[in-house]
């Protein structure tokens, strides 16, 4: 078995291929990320949930109805991917559907806010479908819960800088493979190597002691 201190020996006399692999890596994923990768952008609104029974001014009431509201935010959370949701925005904006969107929802437990995240490569797209989403949802919510309204507490803006990929988690990813790939690749390469380079190697395969070495002769007869 090779111990640490043999394998760190193996690594420094391949040094160039374990530093030029994971720089040949980073570099290729870097270009890949670059030419194959967009850009994505995510546009986020929140909205608030008001339940009809909240009219009432009554502490009590309030109270009572308060485990009531958190599930009936839960279900607006659920309303909002809804294809009649959905269709009804693609509708509003002119579109045939909302391929190519990718729509995220999360709803608190303990609150009565929903977020809404909406992703692609359009920024301006991103922000359209996320507010006329938050629109349709009010809408139906209306008519088809005990929802008031759903209120929008933040409009979605139209996102500035891209939120995705992380290109420098891709290219530290690829550098770690290459490192790993070089060591694999250094470590196969010294057990097919069966040729006897050392005094050692002849007493572990004779089982013999060395007992008198030959030294080499440069230029000599």
């Amino acid at each position: 078995q090779m111990t640490l201190l043999e394998l760190l020996t193996l690594l420094r006399k391949h040094l160039k291929l374990v530093i030029m692999l994971p720089i040949v890596c980073m570099v290729a994923m870097g270009l890949a990320s670059v030419l194959m990768m967009n850009d994505t952008f995510t546009a986020t609104t929140d909205m608030y949930v008001l339940a009809s029974s909240e009219g009432s001014n009554s502490s009590s009431a309030l109270s009572s109805d308060l485990s009531a509201s958190q599930m009936l935010t839960n279900d607006v959370a659920t309303l909002l991917q809804s294809d009649r949701v959905m269709s009804d925005a693609a509708d509003q904006l002119g579109l045939p559907n909302l391929r190519g969107y990718d729509i995220t929802v999360t709803s608190e437990s303990t609150t009565r806010v929903i977020t809404l995240q909406v992703t692609s490569s359009d920024a301006q797209g991103s922000a359209n479908v996320a507010n006329a989403l938050a629109d349709c949802v009010s809408n139906v919510a209306q008519e088809v819960m005990n929802v008031e309204s759903v209120n929008v507490i933040d409009e979605a803006p139209t996102p500035e800088a891209p939120s995705g990929p992380n290109r420098m988690l891709y290219v530290a990813v690829a550098a770690m493979a290459g490192l790993f790939a070089a060591v694999a690749i250094v470590v196969l390469m010294d057990v097919i190597d069966t040729r006897v380079r050392s005094a050692e190697d002849v007493e572990e395969l004779l089982e013999l002691p060395v007992i008198g070495r030959i030294p080499q002769m440069k230029g000599g007869r």
